[in-house]
């Protein structure tokens, strides 16, 4: 590895429009509107970023387990559409930062669709490679794959964009195995995000029951 582009990998996407640094600005573009109707889960201001200033035409709503700055209602998200008015639905609901300390991040994606009307859209940010924090409740690492799944075309979802941010340069260390010691890892990155839109509504679901080709699409797993 003789340089930071040697640590890439030709089929891992880099996202370009709704990626770290830059997602808030096409979103707000097409979300901060008089009368859309906008849902944060996770919205506490935890490392002092707080996305409401962001959302001031629109009708913001912030939720969270605990209560704090920037929290409207509180709740369990594995449970989230129990907290609002039943029929009701938003325009756009994101999370940043947060489905890493999901116990059940699928139960939570499902619930995000409940509430989300079709046509609105979803944007997810979370983790691939980083370090553990705020544990014990730091439970999964999510390529865009990952995401994909979580928000498949089975639950009613059409991608738009999904991949990876922030290149991590990494090598296992001396205190690995042996034959691993200094050896080096490609393919890594600090975030992942998706960006999708619900196309239909998905009257009854459940992932014991999904097809895999309904959670896949047409990739097949690599063939030996």
């Amino acid at each position: 590895m003789n340089s930071d582009v040697d640590y890439m990998l030709p089929d891992t996407p880099l996202t370009t429009k709704y990626n770290h640094q830059n997602w808030i600005n096409p979103i707000c573009e097409e979300w901060n509107v008089a009368g859309m109707k906008v849902l944060e889960v996770g919205s506490r201001v935890v490392t002092g970023a707080n996305f409401r200033p962001y959302f001031s035409k629109a009708n913001y709503t912030g939720f969270d387990y605990y209560a704090g700055n920037n929290v409207d209602v509180v709740g369990d998200a594995h449970k989230l559409s129990s907290y609002f008015n039943k029929g009701e639905k938003f325009d756009f609901i994101f999370s940043v930062a947060v489905f890493e300390h999901f116990a059940m991040p699928w139960l939570v994606a499902q619930e995000m669709g409940k509430l989300l009307r079709v046509g609105g859209g979803v944007f997810i940010e979370t983790h691939f490679s980083y370090a553990s924090h705020e544990r014990p409740w730091h439970f999964f690492q999510f390529s865009d794959m990952a995401l994909r799944v979580l928000f498949s075309p089975a639950m009613g979802f059409e991608c738009v964009e999904a991949g990876f941010s922030n290149p991590i340069v990494g090598r296992f260390s001396t205190l690995a195995s042996e034959y691993l010691q200094n050896q080096p890892i490609p393919g890594l990155f600090c975030h992942s995000e998706y960006y999708g839109r619900k196309v239909r509504e998905v009257e009854s679901f459940s992932w014991e029951n999904a097809a895999m080709a309904d959670l896949v699409g047409d990739s097949l797993y690599p063939k030996p």
